[in-house]
């Protein structure tokens, strides 16, 4: 019993210590040099480095940051059988990618770890997200938009398809932690100041 609690406890540091790692700030510097945090939305995740320094490094930072969600959570299934236990690692990565101890506890929203890590546990799940994901991001052409509704998405979806309680209550807590992330947006989109695809950012 003690080994298993070390056991957990060493796999949500490994994710936490995993999420942490800044890859859309050390890409963007590697890529134009610059420092991201310094442009835009001042976010170091997909979207922001998608408006500031292109379609390439993007894809190169969301499938790091999806990876961090992901290789957690794979290796939790093999070590440990309780599979709330599973989500519970999955979302140690996304507050490392959210409050990354190698930032000054900065980061990003944690979209494209969160999405890393539902892959992990069920790619049903994310099918709905992503339809919804992609149903609004076409709409109204607003990536942090379409972020927050598939995070209301969440735990909706894992009621839908008969999940324990145990994972209701953490995606509810997880997609009301997406949502507290992305307070700034909510005002820019509010004010109707909110970058939308295809629009370059500015350094701040």
């Amino acid at each position: 019993m003690i080994g298993g609690f070390f056991q957990s406890l060493g796999l949500m540091l490994f994710a936490y210590l995993l999420g942490s790692l800044p890859f859309g700030l050390w890409i963007s510097r590697l890529w134009a040099g610059i420092n991201i945090r310094e442009y835009g939305s001042g976010n170091i995740g997909v979207s922001n480095v998608l408006r500031t320094v292109g379609k390439v490094p993007a894809l190169v930072v969301l499938i790091l940051d999806a990876g961090k969600g992901l290789l957690p959570v794979l290796l939790a299934k093999q070590l440990v059988a309780n599979e709330t236990m599973w989500l519970v690692v999955g979302i140690c990565a996304i507050i490392g990618h959210s409050l990354s101890i190698f930032i000054r506890f900065q980061g990003g929203r944690g979209v494209a770890t969160a999405a890393g890590v539902l892959l992990g546990l069920s790619w049903q799940i994310v099918l709905v997200l992503l339809l919804v994901w992609v149903s609004t991001l076409m709409i109204s052409r607003f990536i942090s938009l379409s972020s927050i509704l598939a995070a209301i998405a969440l735990p909706i979806s894992l009621v839908i398809f008969r999940y324990p309680p145990s994972y209701w209550i953490l995606g509810a807590g997880l997609a009301l932690f997406v949502i507290w992330r992305h307070r700034p947006n909510i005002q820019r989109l509010v004010s109707g100041t909110e970058y939308r695809i295809g629009e370059k950012a500015q350094k701040r």
